[in-house]
């Protein structure tokens, strides 16, 4: 981020829909500033391929959900907040689990969507409506086997701005903090739940009960 100044590249194929983002970011406080808007995920590598946060609707001009797109933005390190038409469950969770940091509906209005806007700049995942009943909806009978201590690490991490927070919190260090993390993440995908970023990881863990929407 430059300074204290947010950007945002907006991707949609409506420019009604990409007016009312860009309109909406600039009017949150602080005001988040599009640097690039288009209806082709290109945008996001040219022209805004240094802003903050993608907003990236999945569909562009087509039927088939940009989830390939998706996966590319999020594996290149780039912090995506996902706005859509589709109120779909299972699209939601593929969407936090490829690496997306929020999934909105665009019936959600602009304090939710600013609101995950920030928090995605911030690396943080962020929980609207639409999302919590998703998670809340979705009780796996699929677990992982934590350890006491290793369900304490996660949520402790949930809770708080970074690991070295939680080493102190807890009492041991930051290394211990990652090992476990790593540990947790590696028994999810041993199960075929693969947990790659910290937003997939709070979603699996609403989903197994292991922690409430209201305790984030």
């Amino acid at each position: 981020m430059a300074g204290d100044e947010l950007t945002a590249v907006v991707v949609d194929d409506h420019p009604a829909v990409r007016a009312g983002v860009a309109h909406w970011l600039a009017s949150g406080s602080p005001p988040i500033r599009t640097v690039a808007e288009g209806d082709d995920v290109r945008v996001a590598w040219l022209d805004g391929a240094d802003a903050d946060v993608v907003i990236l609707d999945l569909h562009l001009g087509g039927t088939t959900p940009a989830l390939g797109d998706l996966r590319r933005l999020a594996a290149a390190g780039r912090r995506v907040v996902v706005y859509s038409m589709r109120a779909d469950d299972d699209i939601a969770l593929q969407c936090l689990e490829l690496g997306a940091l929020s999934y909105l509906t665009k019936a959600e209005g602009a304090e939710h969507l600013v609101e995950a806007a920030r928090a995605a700049a911030g690396g943080r995942p962020y929980t609207p409506p639409s999302l919590a009943g998703a998670l809340a909806g979705d009780r796996s009978a699929n677990r992982p086997a934590l350890s006491a201590r290793e369900t304490e690490v996660l949520v402790e991490w949930f809770q708080s701005e970074s690991k070295d927070f939680v080493a102190h919190r807890l009492g041991i260090s930051q290394n211990t903090v990652n090992s476990h993390l790593e540990r947790i993440r590696v028994k999810y995908a041993q199960i075929g739940r693969e947990a790659p970023t910290k937003a997939a990881l709070v979603a699996r863990a609403i989903q197994d009960g292991l922690i409430s929407v209201d305790d984030l």
